[in-house]
């Protein structure tokens, strides 16, 4: 399958049972509930999908769960976090091998890399498969930016296709399409960033809560590429409060509480994190409540 890079491709978070372990059916339901929404593509195992903690065999799983269900109707994309250049070019092939359709690279964990170690990894791992590549550029997060000088050295592989850019600036959207053009795919990669960066030529938004909301998320996203900012304004600031959640450190806990109350998927995660309780827990599902509330009272 050719990878349409663009349209609203959810961060996808895995589903678990309460020991931890896989849940196939759960992971099924929810492909088919983004794909019935009209989601552009499927990330498996980003951050929101808890790579970091998953063990090799539970990250190949995934993969062959996610392309049996979706079964060529988007792309499935799949996130690649790994210690190390060799480990990470194997995956990569594993991967393919798999049947995903491109790849969410990761800087190398743990380790900050300088400019050119950081260049030289994704070259390696751009030469290892046939498969799109699209960069995650979170320095924020990972302590390593995918400049626009550092980007501009990979410009002749064929392989790097797009950039998830989610240094939380959006001049760094127009910094990339000043200099390459349309060489490189520009992604959104925060939430609450997504029409300011739309307005600035994003094709494409990586999305957690699009796990809870899918439906709202495709809207908003059609709303501003098409010029519909009256819309796009009005549902934006009905979802703002709960996309701010995609910002914070327990981002994967607030995206499974919010895909629980809003579709009733497990909320289960991988430790060390653990579940959300007390004034914190009570305090989110306020928010995606009053975010459902929102939404309806547009509708009306």
């Amino acid at each position: 399958m050719q990878v349409n890079w663009k349209g609203v491709f959810p961060a996808v978070t895995t589903k678990l049972k309460a020991d931890g372990s896989l849940d196939r059916d759960a992971i099924v339901s929810g492909l088919n509930r983004l794909i019935e929404n009209g989601v552009g593509g499927v990330v498996m195992m980003g951050m929101v999908g808890e790579n970091a903690q998953l063990t090799p065999e539970e990250k190949r799983t995934v993969l062959k769960i996610a392309v049996e269900t979706v079964n060529g109707r988007v792309p499935v994309i799949s996130g690649l976090a790994e210690l190390n250049t060799a480990n990470a070019m194997q995956f990569a092939q594993d991967a393919e091998t798999i049947g995903v359709q491109g790849l969410m690279v990761f800087p190398g964990l743990t380790y900050r890399s300088d400019d050119r170690e950081t260049v030289e990894y994704y070259r390696s791992i751009a030469r290892s498969t046939k498969l799109g590549l699209m960069i995650y550029n979170n320095p924020r997060g990972y302590g390593v930016d995918m400049r626009p000088d550092l980007l501009a050295q990979l410009a002749d592989e064929p392989n790097v296709v797009a950039i998830k850019e989610e240094t939380y600036d959006t001049t760094r959207v127009t910094d990339l399409y000043a200099r390459f053009g349309e060489r490189f795919v520009v992604f959104c990669g925060v939430d609450d960033l997504i029409v300011e960066s739309v307005a600035l030529g994003v094709k494409g938004w990586v999305s957690g809560m699009a796990n809870a909301m899918p439906k709202e998320s495709v809207d908003l996203l059609n709303y501003a590429v098409n010029g519909e900012y009256d819309r796009a304004r009005a549902l934006y600031r009905a979802l703002i409060d709960l996309f701010h959640l995609d910002t914070h450190v327990k981002l994967v806990q607030y995206i499974k509480l919010a895909e629980n109350i809003t579709a009733g998927y497990p909320e289960y995660v991988k430790a060390p994190r653990l579940m959300l309780e007390g004034e914190e827990r009570q305090r989110t599902i306020a928010i995606v409540e009053k975010a459902i509330a929102n939404v309806r009272a547009l509708a009306q």
